[in-house]
């Protein structure tokens, strides 16, 4: 995809958006149900992922462990925006990588140490680039990426959070 079939693609929602700013607002959504011993089943519209607990809990690595689903979710959301960005500001990527870490502290999570904490203490995102592109470009690309992916803008800026039960 070009630029100028980006831009056409895109066209008719920014237009909406601008004139209908209401419609803009979308809410996603996640189901999961309980599976076998301490797991569950999440539907992701394309196949059900079993997660379950991190062999650092007592996981037997099996099933998918949630934390490398979030950072899984970080890389892909960062790639699908790091692409969109170097076609819409015409970087030519031949390649890239687009690498996630995150360190955990499990005492939080096991209730070993009530001081640890429970999720992730550092998250990393790391681009290998295979561009011609030059440094202030590829600063660009990155600065934007990181501008407008959702999921690295969500875990920078946590949003207001609510449970309930039924």
């Amino acid at each position: 995809m070009n630029n100028e079939q980006l831009k056409a693609q895109q066209a008719p929602f920014k237009e909406k958006y601008r004139n209908t700013p209401e419609a803009a607002l979308i809410t996603l959504s996640a189901t999961a149900r309980l599976g076998d011993g301490v797991t569950c089943r999440v539907d992701t519209g394309k196949a059900i992922v079993e997660a379950g607990l991190h062999p650092a809990t007592g996981g037997d690595g099996l099933s998918a462990c949630s934390g490398d689903m979030l950072l899984e979710a970080l890389a892909a959301c960062a790639g699908v925006t790091l692409a969109a960005v170097a076609t819409g500001i015409g970087v030519e990527l031949r390649d890239a990588e687009i690498h996630t870490e995150g360190d955990l502290d499990f005492r939080g999570t096991l209730g070993v140490d009530r001081d640890a904490a429970v999720g992730f203490k550092e998250v990393r995102l790391r681009f290998v680039l295979d561009t011609d592109a030059d440094p202030e470009q590829v600063s660009s690309l990155v600065r934007l990426t990181e501008r407008y992916c959702v999921v690295y803008q969500t875990l920078s800026n946590s949003p207001n959070m609510t449970v309930s039960c039924q």
